[in-house]
């Protein structure tokens, strides 16, 4: 009767249940605990397999370039980065009342770091997010027109919790681009989060999108409500990452 119950687990596909239950019975010590205590470890085993596999499913959509996380972030290096900030940002309590973020800095200085890794917790909250360069992000949509997957790609950008934007006009955006990225910004307008990473400081943004009434529309769904993280510094980040794994001759690694 007993491998019979494991096999229909399997078959009901609650794996992870039936591989609990399984090593229970070959755990004699377990004996002393209730019946509600034992099947209350085989039901947590459970739970835990699910939110696990649907962790990495959410950061499998998100397309991060690299495993950054809020507990590395480095807040040593000159930079004008603030920890508070960050922390208070870690709960991601302004994703749930759809505000946005923006970091600006030069290039290097860590703006794509953060930005992924406030991403990262996020999904670790269960949040969905949807990461992109800004280039990237427009060429897909010009694809999806041409495949007919326009809508449902639109339709996932619009319903996505926290949309993350790399390297915001750091060229002139051209004219479909302005328009293209308007109607995200209507889509999300006090619905979902939007967290941008520029080179250029908010000043700049108007000039580069150009058109005088759309950037206006763009930047009132973006930046009145915003966090902003401005990061200075000469310091480039990846030159310090470089030197930690190709370090010069008695260079102090510490």
């Amino acid at each position: 009767m007993i491998y019979e119950s494991i096999e229909k687990l399997h078959q009901m596909k609650i794996h992870t249940m039936a591989v609990a239950f399984k090593e229970q019975l070959d755990q004699p010590n377990l004996s002393s605990l209730s019946f509600e205590q034992r099947f209350a470890m085989i039901v947590d085993r459970e739970w835990a397999a699910r939110e696990s596999k649907k962790l990495h499913k959410r950061l499998k959509k998100a397309h991060f370039r690299q495993q950054a996380s809020v507990e590395d972030i480095d807040f040593v290096s000159p930079r004008g980065l603030d920890r508070s900030v960050i922390l208070s940002l870690a709960n991601c309590q302004w994703i749930r009342n759809h505000q946005n973020v923006i970091i600006v800095g030069k290039t290097g200085v860590g703006k794509t770091y953060i930005g992924e890794a406030l991403g990262n917790k996020a999904c670790r909250e269960g949040l969905e997010v949807i990461r992109y360069r800004a280039t990237d992000l427009f060429q897909e949509l010009i694809a999806a027109k041409g495949d007919g997957s326009y809508r449902k790609l639109r339709k996932a950008i619009a319903k996505a919790d926290l949309l993350i934007v790399d390297d915001f006009v750091i060229l002139p955006m051209a004219e479909d681009e302005k328009r293209e990225f308007l109607e995200i910004m209507e889509d999300r307008h006090d619905l979902r989060a939007t967290l941008l990473t520029s080179q250029l400081p908010v000043s700049a943004w108007h000039t580069q999108i150009g058109d005088p009434t759309i950037a206006d529309a763009i930047l009132d769904r973006i930046v009145h409500n915003a966090h902003r993280i401005n990061l200075t510094g000469e310091d480039s980040m990846r030159r310090k990452r470089a030197t930690l794994f190709d370090p010069e001759p008695g260079a102090n690694l510490k």
